[in-house]
């Protein structure tokens, strides 16, 4: 791929002239975001077309230079942390409106609010859970995206973090000769990108190559954060709390483009949806631990992620570093090498052992709940199931992004474990199984659901003989404080010695 040399601005003699010029430039920056950083450059109102206005001879060398400065910033600006969450912001807004955002109407929220407040009446007559509290939304895709986009760059933080500081400690092993970057010295200036003012973003490549990482994984969780946009009901579809207060929400245009062609009417759909998102917002706000149980999952899990330098190094040995194109690639190319260990494959199971759970209560609470009044409730059930074991192409970006699907592999599992506890121990014998995170069931009891009960019971007998021990151990403390086995006289039988002088004889002891 050639590029302009760094010295020199695009003038009418060249023969592709600034506008191929750029174009070039910037997807030899972005790769296969280049088309996204284009949306976004015309959004703020550089359109590329602009810099060729009838020919190369008519370039206006000036608003080139500025576009310049529009992507050396983003290059050469220290961002807050691994993700740079402008670019995803940006770039998740336009994947949202991508093709189409209506804002919504009065009477959608009309009809939203009214869906959402008759499902907490039906979930009443089956969940002890409460109702979440917060108010009811209607949220148009962007909304979606400005409520959600917080959780998903938090999400990705630690993996992005641990790649970006590999990505630099590898690339100072093998820039240190050609560019003096030693050990106890600073880099050498120059290092520069093709098409770029000299030393216009900075000497240390390592530092580039963290922004150049922030701004790839901004624009992959804007990519992804945006399609969901495109594909969610509401704001708890994919199994994790995504907002920072209670509140029930549903995306009229999504849940309408849903509903059409299904036999069900679309009042019904609107219905059942209702019923899953209110579902999920009264296990998230009540079930006080799980919110923190599942971030705290995730977190482990992205920070318990090791880099493999050697594969990396090995990587980026073919990788020209003056072409950032090919950097970019590697980037966002699965080259790191991503090693899960044993405590990370022991905290994935557990993580997706919780995700089955809480889709599994809501299916079979929201099943228990639309059966009486929904005549299309056991179509819709097996509809939404699948498609949540399908997953969508933005779980498979946050797959890649993160190293762990989100998908509740065993929700069936699940629904059926959920289903049998009420069958055999009532409705409030299930919700009282998320009073405490040590009661919650783990993969052998979704393996054998009808053993649940039994294994809960031994558990529990369990629990009552340490107990018991317990108490007889401080029972008999209590009724003999000296130790003296209730002589009164401070000795024992076994050694005839006092507990105040260990060693010494007491009374009619041995000399």
């Amino acid at each position: 791929m050639s590029s302009l040399p760094p010295d020199r601005t695009p003038g009418p003699d060249d023969q592709d002239g600034p506008d191929s010029g750029f174009e070039e430039l910037l997807r030899s920056m972005l790769g296969p975001g280049a088309d996204e950083a284009l949306r976004e450059l015309r959004a703020r109102g550089f359109d590329p077309a602009a810099l060729s206005a009838g020919g190369g001879a008519a370039a206006d060398p000036q608003l080139f230079q500025h576009v310049l400065a529009q992507v050396q910033r983003l290059l050469s600006t220290p961002t807050d942390g691994p993700v740079n969450t402008d670019v995803s912001h940006d770039v998740a807004r336009q994947v949202a409106v991508a093709e189409g955002d209506p804002s919504v109407t009065g009477a959608q929220e009309r009809e939203v609010t009214q869906a959402l407040s008759v499902a907490e009446l039906w979930l009443d007559a089956v969940t002890d859970l409460p109702p979440a509290g917060g108010r009811s939304h209607a949220w148009s895709r962007s909304e979606w995206v400005e409520q959600t986009l917080p959780a998903w760059n938090e999400l990705v933080a630690p993996v992005a973090s641990s790649v970006a500081d590999a990505l630099s400690t590898v690339l100072r092993d093998q820039l240190g000769d050609q560019l003096g970057i030693q050990d106890d010295a600073p880099p050498a200036i120059g290092f520069q990108l093709p098409g770029m003012p000299a030393g216009g973003i900075g000497s240390d490549p390592a530092a580039l190559m963290q922004r150049l990482g922030s701004a790839v994984f901004g624009m992959q969780v804007g990519q992804a954060a945006g399609t969901l946009s495109r594909e969610v009901f509401g704001a708890t579809d994919v199994g994790l709390p995504l907002l920072d207060r209670p509140a029930t929400v549903l995306l009229p245009t999504n849940v309408t483009a849903f509903s059409e062609g299904l036999d069900a009417p679309a009042e019904e759909v609107r219905l059942f949806l209702a019923l899953r998102e209110a579902a999920h917002a009264r296990l998230f706000t009540h079930v006080s631990w799980l919110r923190g149980h599942l971030r705290g999952l995730v977190d482990a899990y992205a920070r318990g992620i090791t880099i493999d330098l050697e594969a990396l190094e090995s990587q980026l040995a073919d990788v020209d570093l003056t072409d950032t194109g090919a950097l970019q690639r590697a980037l966002s190319g699965g080259v790191f090498g991503l090693q899960n260990t044993p405590e990370q494959q022991a905290t994935l199971l557990r993580l997706e052992t919780t995700l089955a759970l809480v889709e599994g209560w809501v299916d079979e609470v929201t099943a228990t709940a639309a059966l009486p009044h929904l005549p299309h409730a056991v179509p819709l059930r097996e509809m939404l199931r699948r498609r949540r074991a399908a997953g969508g192409p933005a779980e498979h970006t946050f797959s890649t992004l993160v190293g762990l699907e989100l998908r509740p592999r065993r929700s069936r599992d699940a629904a059926a474990l959920w289903a049998l506890i009420a069958t055999q121990s009532g409705a409030a014998a299930r919700d009282g199984v998320w009073d405490h995170p040590d009661l919650l069931p783990d993969a052998t009891d979704l393996d054998d659901p009808a053993g649940y009960a039994g294994r809960r019971d031994a558990a529990r007998a369990e629990e009552a003989d340490v107990d018991k021990a317990l108490e007889e151990i401080f029972r008999t403390a209590g009724e003999n404080p000296t130790g003296d086995d209730g002589r009164g006289d401070g000795t024992r039988e076994d050694d005839g010695r006092t507990d105040d002088a260990p060693g010494t004889p007491g009374p009619g002891g041995p000399a």
